[in-house]
């Protein structure tokens, strides 16, 4: 019996683990689960919300059990599974169903053109992926916008009076029940318990679908949380404002300046009084009339009444002239 390591998952291994233990597989999760397995595949369906004319893939579908419960709703389903004798199981038992296309496929490199299918699920297969980031990648790059993924996935219950028997259900008795179904299958799901004890929680799986791109991304419990169901949408494209050319944002319409109102009427500049009736530079005194300085007559310079070289008084010079 072929067992995968938990470590490294390799595709060629895990695929042929599956091979092994598909003659029987859905017998021995129906025993497994106690008949949960049809209550969480119906939930998953209804999360999907698949509906006539819509293009639905299916990943890890394994014989087609959830592939063949979403094509019941109209939808067409692709089945995509890396387990050859898983796929040859399912075309076997969905034989004739005109919805039904089974596809050989890596959920790490889907063979698919982006934006193919409305919607993609995987149910109890992102664990045994060796890169579920990878996957998730994948998903959201096929799925149209607006379009949905979900994930049915085993995981941590929250409540420890569940987590405690449930992990011994794991290690002790799932092997042994398997075992008792089908002798190749006790190591399979031996390796089946341990990947689930190494799978991350349900807040975990969630942010990887948010760095994957998804939005509005959540999730719910089923059974105490022995299962979790996660979905997220591929966002829409923002449409462009008028499919202005190249999207040119209309520069934001272009407020009208505010009606440009008109700069406060433009105060006529409070009629520009004349600079203060410019004051006529004090009527500029024509500098006092500019008096010709009344040149002072040189005080009226008295003529220095010439007096005679020091001739002796006229009196006495006349009286003796006369003699």
């Amino acid at each position: 019996m072929t067992r995968a390591d938990t470590a490294t998952k390799r595709a060629a291994d895990v695929s042929a683990m599956f091979d092994e233990v598909s003659p029987r597989y859905d017998l021995i999760n129906d025993v497994l689960t106690l008949g949960n397995d049809r209550l969480w595949r119906i939930a998953t369906t209804r999360a999907v919300a698949p509906r006539k004319g819509m293009r639905i893939l299916d990943l890890a579908a394994g014989t087609g059990t959830s592939s063949a419960a979403l094509a019941a709703e109209g939808a067409e389903v692709v089945a995509a599974d890396f387990s050859p004798g898983m796929l040859a199981q399912g075309r076997k038992r969905h034989a004739g169903n005109p919805l039904l296309e089974f596809v050989e496929a890596d959920a790490t490199a889907l063979p698919f053109e982006d934006d193919s299918f409305d919607a993609a699920t995987i149910s109890y297969g992102l664990r045994n992926v060796s890169d579920p980031r990878r996957a998730l990648a994948e998903m959201h790059r096929v799925v149209k916008p607006g379009g949905r993924v979900v994930i049915a996935e085993f995981s941590t219950p929250p409540s420890a009076l569940v987590r405690a028997p449930y992990a011994f259900y794991g290690r002790h008795l799932l092997p042994r029940i398997a075992g008792l179904i089908n002798r190749d299958a006790a190591e399979a799901y031996r390796y089946l318990n341990e990947s689930i004890e190494a799978w991350p929680a349900q807040q975990e799986l969630a942010s990887w679908l948010r760095e994957a791109g998804f939005e509005r991304v959540g999730y719910r419990n089923l059974t105490f949380g022995i299962v979790a169901l996660h979905r997220g949408f591929v966002g829409r494209p923002l449409a462009p404002a008028e499919a202005t050319p190249a999207a040119e944002k209309p520069a934001a319409a272009k407020k009208p300046a505010a009606a440009k109102q008109p700069a406060a009427p433009k105060k006529p500049a409070a009629p520009k009084q004349p600079a203060a009736a410019k004051k006529p530079a004090a009527a500029k005194q024509p500098a006092a009339a500019k008096q010709p300085a009344a040149k002072k007559p040189a005080a009226a310079k008295t003529p220095a009444p010439k007096q005679p070289a020091s001739r002796p008084p006229a009196s006495a010079q006349e009286s003796g002239a006369e003699q």
